[in-house]
């Protein structure tokens, strides 16, 4: 599910969306943080400056005698300002200033060093983080100038915290936010395609949801349902049309056969009269199946022809159609074979889907040589349910095989075969009927073809 979730392109915008905000965030904060930083330490470090060229000034008029005076009359700074001064001989050993010792951090007479001194807050022991600027006088003393730095720590640890807090709450935001927008889009679109569904299947009268809320989704559905509204009139209009047509059609065919048959009984009639009226009946029982055909083409396609469905055993079916018609090819010396493991099930309406399987039987029958094969077969695969019939006869050129399934649509071979192009055009309406999909294949030779049918 997670990984279905994912492949929507809402989800993707929405997370694409969520980690440029959040890269944005990072930066945008994370700027802030390093120009306040780098702030903080440049005013501490034209403190420490300012206080450094003070004393350089009292050695460079008066001597290292001034300078230490100067130093010892500052000593009890430390606890106002955080200012540490320390003036030291050649080997490190303290002359002024408020710090005991030297510290380590410093003995390599760097520009700048940093360390920690010990001081009181709040009555206890509390290390404060120093800052110092460390200079060698012409003398040979070792001057030391730093302040602390503990507060600019304790803020900059402050805004850090501040800084990555904000980034992830605005994140956590945003992916909420992103959730449930694409939560909503998935929902949406998942209505919209079931809505689709239902309508290709046999509901024409269904139309996509509209909540008013007046959105892309809701002017996609509105211009939509004006389409289906448009298609239904003239849907039904046709289907109105056509049944008239087909109703009074039937009756006056039908008569026509039984003066036909009628005439036929009458012991005188000329020999030449009689051939003709037969071929008479021949064609009129040509016009009939070819008339029933078109309406179980026009029902499926429009749904009419599906009044409910069941969990139909499609191998049981193919089974019982394969011995119907075993007489048949054993009539034309070919060999028809059917293998199907036990209960395997579509939902879908037992009558079309026989007609289906007829309809290819009876193609596969037609155009099989003598000595050929038939076989049926109906197994589970990756892609859903297969029902598969293969024979070894002629095959369907690669450029034919979309154009076959279309009504009226025959080989250059087939013209004068007797056939009206409708075979595997019913096959074809009765498959996208059930949401199935028709595949015409390579036998090597002869057609395979594959009618896949979704999992129940």
């Amino acid at each position: 599910m997670a990984r279905r979730t994912l492949r929507l392109s809402s989800t993707r915008l929405v997370v694409l969306y969520v980690a440029l905000v959040a890269a944005s965030a990072s930066l945008l904060l994370g700027g802030v943080y390093f120009f306040t930083l780098r702030a903080i330490e440049r005013e501490v470090e034209a403190v420490i400056d300012a206080d450094l060229e003070w004393l350089l000034d009292k050695n460079d008029r008066a001597g290292p005698a001034e300078m230490i005076a100067a130093l010892r009359q500052h000593s009890e700074r430390w606890g106002r300002t955080g200012a540490v001064y320390l003036i030291a001989d050649d080997a490190y050993r303290p002359i002024a200033g408020n710090l005991s010792t030297w510290p380590e951090a410093a003995r390599a007479a760097p520009p700048w060093a940093e360390f920690d001194i010990e001081a009181r807050d709040r009555g206890q022991s509390v290390d404060h983080p120093v800052r110092a600027r460390v200079v060698r006088l012409p003398s040979g003393h070792r001057l030391l100038v730093g302040t602390d730095v503990f507060e600019a720590h304790k803020f900059l640890q402050g805004f850090r915290i501040a800084t990555f807090s904000g980034i992830g709450l605005t994140t956590l935001l945003l992916a909420l936010l992103g959730w449930w927008y694409s939560n909503r889009t998935a929902t949406r679109v998942r209505e919209l395609a079931a809505t689709c569904d239902r309508i290709m299947s046999a509901d024409i009268t269904g139309r996509l949801p509209v909540d008013g809320s007046h959105d892309e989704f809701d002017v996609l559905g509105a211009a939509a349902n004006r389409m289906l509204d448009r298609i239904e009139l003239q849907t039904t209009t046709l289907r109105t049309t056509f049944d008239s047509a087909a109703h009074d059609l039937r009756s006056p065919l039908y008569r026509l056969r039984v003066r036909l048959e009628q005439a036929l009984l009458d012991q005188a009639l000329p020999i030449a009269a009689r051939d003709t009226m037969q071929a008479a009946i021949v064609d009129l029982d040509r016009v009939q199946r070819t008339l029933a055909t078109l309406l179980q083409i026009a029902q499926a396609e429009a749904g009419g022809a599906r009044p409910g469905t069941d969990c139909v055993d499609l191998g049981a079916l193919a089974s019982e159609l394969v011995e119907l018609y075993a007489p048949q090819a054993r009539e034309q010396r070919i060999e028809l074979t059917c293998s199907n493991p036990s209960s395997i099930r579509v939902d879908g309406n037992r009558q079309l889907l026989a007609q289906l399987i007829t309809n290819l039987l009876e193609n596969a029958l037609k155009y099989v040589p003598e000595g050929g094969r038939v076989e049926v077969r109906v197994a589970q695969s990756p892609q859903g349910i297969e029902l598969v019939i293969a024979d070894n006869g002629p095959g369907i050129p690669p450029a034919d095989r979309e154009r076959v399934l279309r009504p009226f649509e025959r080989l250059q071979g087939d013209r004068d075969g007797g056939g009206a192009g409708l075979g595997l055009s019913l096959v074809a309406a009765v498959a996208r009927l059930h949401g199935a999909r028709i595949l015409l294949e390579d036998n090597l030779p002869g057609l395979r073809v594959r009618c896949i049918f979704g999992v129940v």
